[in-house]
């Protein structure tokens, strides 16, 4: 797997960005949102039970990943087909304001490591990539269990301060200063 130093892989993949006709659908990749911070989760399929509860929760932080200048970018290997008929299906996600981008091939969960051993679907990862395409910060969790939001804000957070921030450390609260 992929870790924290190391370069975002390059990438070309469609997503699914709008519910109006004709515009529905764009290609994302490694060099899209140029000087943003990025965050790409994965989760593993769609059409299942956690997964919505977690890019629901992105969708509703939006506000606050803009407010840091990034970009949240959902991904599973599901086809942009499925994932606009899920979008237009599920209430939660009729108004999503990120992409939903299709990993169809596995190219890039393959490239990070993310995939699941056996059942061949990404695993709940969550990758915070910094303007120049390093990787600053990555969390995965089993199938079963969903990821923290609030957490991936938090870090986020600390990333962006460049110093030593503690534990629990919080937006706000002084950083460490090296002795």
């Amino acid at each position: 797997m992929l870790t924290v130093q190391d370069k975002l892989p390059a990438f070309n993949l469609k997503s699914v960005i709008s519910l109006e006709p004709g515009k529905e659908f764009a290609d994302v990749t490694h060099e899209s949102h140029p000087g943003k911070w990025r965050v790409l989760f994965f989760w593993p399929m769609d059409f299942t039970f956690v997964c919505p509860t977690e890019i629901a929760e992105f969708g509703r932080q939006e506000a606050e990943f803009a407010a840091r200048d990034t970009q949240v970018l959902g991904i599973s290997t599901d086809t942009h087909f499925v994932h606009l008929a899920w979008r237009s299906q599920h209430p939660d996600l009729k108004k999503l304001p990120f992409p939903m981008v299709a990993d169809t091939k596995r190219e890039l969960s393959t490239a990070l490591g993310v995939l699941h051993k056996e059942e061949g679907v990404p695993l709940r990862a969550t990758f915070i990539v910094d303007p120049q395409g390093v990787i600053r910060w990555v969390s995965v969790n089993d199938l079963n269990v969903g990821r923290s939001v609030p957490e991936v804000l938090r870090v986020l957070d600390a990333l962006q301060t460049d110093e030593l921030c503690p534990c629990n450390w919080q937006k706000g609260d002084k950083t460490l200063e090296a002795a």
